[in-house]
């Protein structure tokens, strides 16, 4: 009788636990969706909104949507269905693309194919979340010109702070007539490390593309090994951006036309600026005001545009090295270029459109490009001796100098 009667307070109790774990599993998924897609707003770049909210205990769903802030030219729609457990929780979505100001959608309207679908898992104990997207293949054609997309399959992965997006893509091709580009197989990595509202930053991309191939009657490439990796960080003091392209080789008429890789790096970009011109942009989209006249919007940007620039900004040529067997040429060297941010109140940003501001801009240009070992077809071109061995290429206010020699008039004329 006693254990009979310890039954039924049992029970209640560990429903009541059921229920206060069910509880504080929809109440961490929702905390952590909210402040993913703050900071995910907080970069700048996406207006990113939730819409038909429904939250509950077993259940939840709603509507996320992300737009670029200015310009309009897609909207991203993402359903999602949400089943809470006290371990996991399930998530089931919709990709819905729409493309344009009409908005129109790419699953529907321009391709006769339902959107796809995809899967996510959340664990409550650890707070990470697991997802996958796969893309099914499809044909769009238009008189001459199709696309054929084979399809792809992305996986998302990480924590607060910390995301990974890894997509596999199969080759896709692009017609008009008899003109063709086919490139693929494409693996793109992608990592971004943040802190709260996106103070800081760090986002890694490596893209590798096996091959490219471009037909027209009178002309084959084909390009293999295509490798972009990029690393943008964005601290207390500054923006950098490093990227280094590496092409294994480019094939024309059976020989090798172009081989080797480039490295640069843009850094100097003022980051204080960068922030304050992005909260000018989030205002203007929480205004609704994203469509307004493009001059209003430049002059209320103008001092903080002008302020990414006070550091100086430079770019590093880091390397280059470049070879063309099929002409007999190759580039080794590398070099930097700098931006004088002495007064830049005399500058301005809403008249680049005019030849005197674009010359008072290039004037603050300065910078040297060394090219080792330059080819004497080269040399000749640019009126140097024939015997020339190196480059030494100066940008003094925005003028070039091979050599301590002033350009030819033929290429003078172009600066």
């Amino acid at each position: 009788m006693r254990k009979e009667r310890l039954i039924v307070p049992v029970v209640v109790g560990l429903a009541l636990l059921w229920a206060a774990a069910q509880a504080i599993a929809s109440l961490l998924f929702e905390r952590e969706l909210a402040r993913a897609l703050e900071d995910l707003a907080a970069r700048g770049d996406l207006l990113v909104e939730r819409t038909d909210v429904e939250r509950g205990w077993l259940e939840s769903s709603g509507t996320l949507h992300l737009t670029p802030r200015f310009g309009r030219a897609w909207h991203l729609a993402l359903p999602y269905e949400a089943r809470h457990g006290v371990i996991t929780t399930r998530i089931d979505g919709t990709l819905k693309p729409h493309l344009g100001r009409a908005d129109r959608r790419l699953f529907g309207d321009l391709l006769p194919s339902s959107p796809p679908r995809w899967q996510a898992r959340y664990h409550t104990l650890g707070a990470t979340l697991k997802g996958r997207l796969t893309l099914s293949p499809f044909i769009v054609s238009q008189e001459a010109r199709a696309l054929e997309f084979r399809g792809g399959e992305l996986t998302f992965s990480g924590v607060y702070g910390d995301w990974r997006l890894q997509a596999d893509l199969a080759p896709w091709r692009l017609s008009d007539g008899a003109i063709t580009l086919e490139a693929g197989p494409t693996t793109l990595e992608s990592r971004y490390a943040y802190t709260d509202d996106a103070y800081h930053f760090t986002q890694q991309d490596l893209l590798k593309v096996q091959g490219v191939a471009w037909r027209q009657p009178d002309l084959a490439l084909d390009a293999s090994g295509l490798v972009l990796h990029s690393r943008t960080t964005l601290d207390e003091a500054e923006l950098r951006i490093e990227s280094e392209l590496t092409l294994d080789r480019l094939m024309a008429a059976d020989e090798v036309l172009l081989t080797g890789r480039l490295a640069l790096e843009l850094s100097r970009i003022n980051a204080d600026a960068l922030r304050r011109v992005l909260a000018v942009l989030r205002d203007e989209a929480a205004r609704g005001e994203t469509d307004r006249e493009a001059g209003a919007l430049l002059a209320r940007l103008e001092p903080d545009l002008l302020g990414l620039l006070e550091d100086s900004p430079r770019l590093d040529l880091h390397a280059v090295d470049l070879d063309s067997p099929m002409l007999g040429l190759d580039a080794r060297g590398g070099g930097a270029l700098f931006f004088d941010a002495d007064d830049l109140e005399a500058l301005d940003p809403a008249a680049l459109d005019e030849p005197e501001e674009q010359a008072r801009w290039r004037e603050r240009l300065y910078g040297d490009v060394t090219w080792d070992q330059v080819p004497p077809v080269v040399a000749l071109w640019l009126g140097l001796p024939l015997g020339t061995e190196d480059l030494a290429i100066d940008v003094v206010r925005g003028r070039v100098r091979i050599n301590g020699r002033p350009l030819a008039p033929i290429l003078e004329r172009r600066q």
